[in-house]
Parts: C-alpha cells; sequence; structure tokens
C-alpha cells in the first residue's frame, strides 16, 4: 500500500496476505528482494491486453469457464513460447550485422521456455498452433 503527499510517494508498507511477513523475508532475502506487485502488475496488464475475454469494456465478455480457460491457455503459451522477454535475453560471443542499415546485433532473444530449458528455438505462432498436444493419460476401468 502506498501513501502520498502531494502526489508524492511517502510511504510504501508492504502486506502479506498468504503466511506471514517473516517467512516472506526469509525467501526473498538471499536475493535481496522485497514483495513487489509491478510483476503481477504486467502479467495483469499483459493479460488484458491479449485476451478479449478479460478486456474491460469488451463486446466479447466470457460467458462459461471454457469460453475463458482456452483463451489464457493459449495467451500462456504465446508468452512462454512464442514471446522474447528482454529481462532473458543473453549477450552474444560476438555481433553481428543486420541485413538492412541498422546496428549490429548484440543480443540473444529468449523466451521463458528457453531459459527454463524446455526448448532450444522460438517457436513461431504457426508452430504453436500445429503442436499436436498428446491425450492425457485415461484411467483403467477394471
Amino acid at each position: 500500500m502506498k501513501r502520498t503527499r502531494r502526489r508524492r510517494i511517502v510511504e510504501v508498507i508492504h502486506r502479506v496476505v498468504i503466511g506471514t511477513q517473516a517467512e516472506v523475508d526469509v525467501i526473498l532475502a538471499p536475493c535481496g528482494w522485497q514483495i513487489n506487485t509491478a510483476i503481477v502488475e504486467r502479467l495483469n496488464l499483459s493479460l488484458r491486453q491479449r485476451v478479449a475475454a478479460i478486456r474491460q469494456r469488451s463486446a466479447t465478455s466470457c460467458k462459461s469457464e471454457t469460453g475463458l480457460t482456452q483463451p489464457l491457455v493459449l495467451f500462456q503459451t504465446y508468452h512462454n513460447f512464442v514471446l522474447p522477454h528482454a529481462s532473458l535475453r543473453l549477450p552474444l560471443a560476438e555481433p553481428m550485422a543486420t541485413n538492412g542499415s541498422g546496428s549490429t546485433k548484440v543480443w540473444e532473444p529468449r523466451t521463458p521456455a528457453m531459459a527454463a530449458g524446455l526448448t532450444d528455438h522460438r517457436w513461431s505462432l504457426r508452430e504453436v498452433l500445429m503442436f499436436r498436444v498428446p491425450p492425457w493419460p485415461q484411467p483403467q476401468t477394471v
């Protein structure tokens, strides 16, 4: 929670909803982090921009759980396999020239799936949509 005075932030109060402040501090202290909602707010904005069913003032609001689940799964896949994230990029060993008149390429773009080791390349949207998901194991009836 932020307290402001004359449109300036004068105090930030961290409030823990699940667990205790001590538990959160133990987990975040080795990284030098504090509780911060900026990451969650950024993800919420990305969701609202890309999933029409949860947009504010949208003509296509969702009417059922599947109407929301399917677009969210597609967004999650796109976000993790297709969309490169600037914070995950790696510097190239040596800069690569571009074909046009632009500056040389010095970073390798990476997706969260690449950073997690799930894939070795950025997927195209076509590749995501054409990927055949194996069926879930069905329970055996006796």
